[in-house]
């Protein structure tokens, strides 16, 4: 059965399942505007999350026809998934980003092969053994591209632009950029009484920034095809400083995209932030020798032993392990050997 979730004032969350992946569900939000239905984010593309979307808009009266537009807080496909399928029923604008606007546009534009080959060049620079990167390279080879979400995302035909409202009659829904999970992750805030009554600044749609219970994963989001030319990003540091903009904000209430709704955001900003600087401690022990990402990842505390990570999942843990490395470069902590060979990082 779809579970819908009437959050007051004209704003309800919707279940929809992401097939095979422990998150379970996205909580696709829809809002009621004066110029018709909104959702922000749509789900993953699936026919099961389709039936699953349109079943829970029809538990409240609203048939996907009547979509007026699509907020989407960043690109990944549980939150993306469905927008062109909903924009194709109903006609309605799809708004996000223009970091991730990008993000979506060159994948659509490169071949799949481009995008194999870049992450195991990737995981290779960041110390992965052969027989991880084997699977990948036989899949460029031979043209598969199953293990690859997303390659084909709905282009948006609206810029998100941060600190500006949203064009939603009879709304203040504002957009704050808070990138580091991606470049160009947006929350989203409502201006306006919490209908409960609750003291607090207006209600926030946090998209996968802020997460009542899951340390969002922080992101590493290169051009392939700009190489070696592509400046250093620093994500963990963008979402460290985002994370602060949203704790000052303190809203009544938050609206995640996975998970429930919860109070109190300045506390959950105080945990995570002391989370991931315990996390930079830890790794700069670790640095007393010279290591890659790949050697890291497998000493950092994850939910699992390193040995019972599945494939996927290992890649995300090298790639957040590297937004610490270089948040630890950033800061002076640590430098970047000079090599031909994989990224070996140590604590200066």
């Amino acid at each position: 059965m779809t579970q819908v979730t009437d959050h007051g004032g004209g704003v309800w969350s919707i279940e929809v399942p992401i097939p095979g992946n422990p998150l379970g569900h996205t909580l696709v939000h829809l809002l009621d505007t004066d110029s018709g239905p909104v959702l922000i984010d749509t789900g993953w593309d699936d026919p099961a999350s389709w039936d699953t979307l349109v079943a829970g808009l029809g538990s409240v009266d609203v048939a996907v026809g009547d979509i007026h537009g699509v907020v989407i807080t960043h690109h990944h496909p549980d939150h993306h998934g469905l927008s062109g399928q909903v924009r194709e029923v109903s006609g309605a604008w799809i708004a996000m980003h223009a970091a991730d606007s990008a993000v979506v546009r060159r994948t659509r534009e490169a071949a799949p092969a481009l995008w194999l080959e870049y992450l195991a060049d990737k995981l290779t620079r960041a110390g992965a053994p052969d027989e991880h990167t084997a699977p990948l390279r036989a899949a460029r080879a031979s043209g598969r591209t199953r293990t690859l979400p997303g390659l084909r995302g709905a282009l948006p035909d609206r810029e998100i632009v941060p600190g500006e409202l949203l064009d939603l009659p009879g709304r203040r829904l504002r957009a704050i950029w808070t990138p580091g999970h991606t470049p160009g992750h947006v929350c989203l805030h409502l201006d306006e009484a919490h209908p409960a009554g609750s003291p607090g600044n207006g209600r926030l749609f946090s998209g996968d920034h802020l997460l009542p219970g899951i340390t969002p994963h922080i992101g590493l989001y290169e051009d392939p095809a700009a190489g070696d030319t592509a400046a250093v990003t620093d994500p963990l540091g963008d979402y460290l400083d985002s994370l602060e903009r949203i704790g000052r904000l303190a809203p009544a209430e938050v609206l995640p995209a996975h998970q429930y709704a919860f109070p109190d955001a300045a506390s959950r900003v105080r945990e995570l932030l002391a989370h991931h600087e315990e996390r930079l401690t830890g790794l700069l022990g670790l640095l007393a020798a010279p290591r890659t990402a790949w050697q890291v990842a497998e000493r950092m505390e994850w939910n699992r032993p390193w040995e019972q990570i599945p494939y996927g999942s290992r890649n995300i843990a090298v790639s957040e392990a590297e937004a610490h490395l270089r948040r630890l470069v950033k800061l002076g902590h640590a430098e970047v050997l000079a090599g031909s060979g994989p990224t070996l990082y140590v604590a200066v």
